[in-house]
């Protein structure tokens, strides 16, 4: 992770695109991928481009499957920027960049390579003190964060099944708008292995060994209900975005029985299926009790204390990315559309929720994102045209 309260230089900036390519390269050289004899990848394996245009931004629910590789990078506009011209010139830039039109990818090839943009409270207030987005992230407990991983006006998404393409788009984007932004925090995260959790979607595991993003508004209807704003017009075809970067205690985790450890989440660690019983996609019986009496699921499980029904709010778009640096963990991402789903969900679970002793939150902040945009109607000119 890098942080800076300052605009990366140009060379700093192609010094660590250098440095990724060159590693990504002599990496692939020890692949199973490069041993004599193999034959090389196919056009089948290049995945299929994502629009970067359209009613909604890409990278929320389209890939439908997310990708394994992201970047969240949340910055500051300086004082003197209107934000309208920056946002309508990233959104020229990302369709460049997602179309392979862009000689800053270096030669590889976009794939599904998406950028989704927010913006944070503050410049949402400029436009709208009663917009959806205008309202700051309350502060809860097992937090240790700094001021500068607090916040921000500006969030960069970018997730790309390839790797090397994550930093190379990072880098175009913020060498282009370096003179306009400070960077206050960025964090890489990578997703496991998907696995299926029916009606054809998956899910990954998490670095507790956990199936992750269960529960979410998956079909149209619940994305129309819980996800999407509705309106008013300036934010139409937006969401809400919060990101919570946690450090995880893997080994007092690790240290517990399975039993335990099922017990924290409620759910069956092998198979994701919840306590009450069924299969993974079953959802979990909160009123289940063994004969003596025992719910089966605890009352401080995880996925009792995180239940829509218990907590009275929507359903959750939920997105985690496993992290490594600065310590074992994971970047927490939710997308709704309505804040109070995520503050009153989390005020419920820091009461007595099983999970969160071994969670401690170091960088938070929620973003407005944007209204999807194309040639005609330019990212952010709903809001800030």
């Amino acid at each position: 992770m890098h942080r800076a309260d300052h605009p990366l230089s140009r060379r700093a900036l192609l010094d660590v695109t250098g440095v990724v390519v060159a590693a990504g390269l002599t990496a692939g050289c020890t692949s199973d991928s490069a041993r004599p004899g193999r034959p090389a990848p196919s056009a089948a394996d290049t995945p299929t481009q994502v629009p970067a245009t359209g009613r909604h931004q890409a990278g929320v629910t389209l890939p439908h499957t997310a990708q394994r590789n992201l970047l969240a990078v949340v910055a500051d506009l300086d004082a003197a920027v209107a934000p309208g011209p920056l946002l309508a010139e990233l959104g020229q830039a990302i369709r460049t960049l997602t179309a392979g039109n862009d000689p800053r990818l270096l030669g590889l090839p976009p794939g599904d390579l998406t950028v989704t943009v927010g913006v944070g409270p503050r410049l949402v207030r400029a436009a709208g003190a009663s917009l959806p987005g205008a309202t700051d992230l309350p502060r809860f407990s097992r937090e240790r964060i700094t001021p500068q991983a607090r916040g921000g006006d500006l969030l960069l998404q970018i997730c790309a099944s390839d790797a090397l393409l994550v930093p190379v788009a990072a880098a175009a984007l913020l060498d282009q708008t370096r003179d306009r932004i400070r960077e206050r925090w960025r964090q890489s995260g990578h997703r496991g292995t998907n696995v299926p959790i029916g009606k054809g979607l998956t899910a990954p595991r998490n670095l507790l060994g956990f199936i992750d993003g269960i529960v979410g508004p998956h079909t149209s209807a619940e994305q129309q209900r819980d996800l999407w704003l509705a309106g008013p017009p300036a934010v139409a075809g937006g969401t809400i975005a919060v990101l919570r970067r946690m450090e995880l205690d893997l080994p007092r985790f690790a240290a517990l029985s399975v039993a335990e450890q099922e017990a924290v989440f409620g759910r069956r660690r092998a198979s994701g299926a919840p306590l009450s019983g069924g299969s993974v996609s079953s959802g979990p019986e909160l009123g289940a009790k063994t004969p003596d009496g025992r719910y089966l699921v605890p009352v401080d499980a995880h996925v009792r204390r995180a239940h829509s029904a218990m907590v009275g709010a929507g359903l959750m778009l939920r997105r985690s990315y496993s992290t490594d640096e600065p310590a074992p963990g994971l970047l927490f991402i939710s997308f709704q559309n309505d804040l109070r789903t995520f503050t009153a969900t989390l005020t419920r679970m820091d009461t007595s929720d099983a999970l969160l002793p071994y969670t401690t939150t170091t960088a938070s902040g929620t973003f407005l994102i944007l209204p999807g945009f194309d040639r005609k109607r330019p990212l952010g000119s709903q809001l800030f045209g």
